[in-house]
C-alpha cells in the first residue's frame, strides 16, 4: 500500500532515466513506457489486473510494453517474440532498482488482461503489455517473504 504523498518530478525522472539506460538487444530498446497518473486510468489498470486495487491507490504507474516493430527488422521472429519482451522486462527491472534506491516502493504486476491494459492506456494490438509498476511512498513495511536457497536453483557446470 502507498501513502497519498506524490512522487517528486526529480525522482520520476531518475526512475525513467534508469529504465532508459537499461541494456537491450542491439541497443534497439524495443519497448514503450506509459506513465500513468490519471485516476480513472489507474482504476482501469486495477480492473485489468484482476482487481489489484493498489494500482489505483499508487500516485503513479508505469506500464512497460514490448514494441516488436523496433527490432523485428534486425532479429526477425526471435526479436519480435522474445527480445522485445526481454527489453521491456529489463527496463522495468532497472526502474524497480531505481525506485528502491530512491526510498520508494513498487511491485511487479504481471497478472492482467492484455487487451484491458491496452484499452486503459489507449494503445494498439501492436504493443504487448509486459508489466505494470505502481510507484509511491510505502504506507507499510512488509516483512521479507523469504527466498529459495541459492543451492536449490543454481546448477554449476564447471
Amino acid at each position: 500500500l502507498f501513502t497519498p504523498q506524490p512522487v517528486e518530478k526529480d525522482k520520476i525522472d531518475a526512475i525513467l532515466d534508469a529504465a532508459n539506460f537499461a541494456p537491450s538487444a542491439g541497443n534497439l530498446q524495443a519497448y514503450d513506457i506509459y506513465l500513468v497518473t490519471r485516476s480513472e486510468v489507474k482504476k482501469a489498470l486495477a480492473g485489468a489486473a484482476l482487481g489489484q486495487e493498489f494500482l489505483a491507490q499508487a500516485p503513479l504507474c508505469l506500464v512497460f510494453c514490448a514494441n516488436p516493430s523496433r527490432n523485428a527488422f534486425r532479429y526477425r521472429e526471435r526479436g519480435a517474440r522474445l527480445y522485445a519482451v526481454q527489453d521491456a522486462t529489463i527496463a522495468g527491472a532497472y526502474a524497480m532498482l531505481a525506485v528502491a534506491d530512491l526510498g520508494l516502493a513498487t511491485v511487479w504486476v504481471g497478472a492482467f488482461d492484455n487487451n484491458a491494459v491496452r484499452a486503459a492506456i489507449g494503445v494498439s494490438q501492436d504493443l504487448t503489455p509486459i508489466g505494470i509498476l505502481p510507484i509511491g511512498y510505502p504506507a507499510e513495511q512488509p516483512g521479507f517473504p523469504g527466498r529459495r536457497s541459492l543451492q536449490e536453483h543454481l546448477h554449476r557446470i564447471e
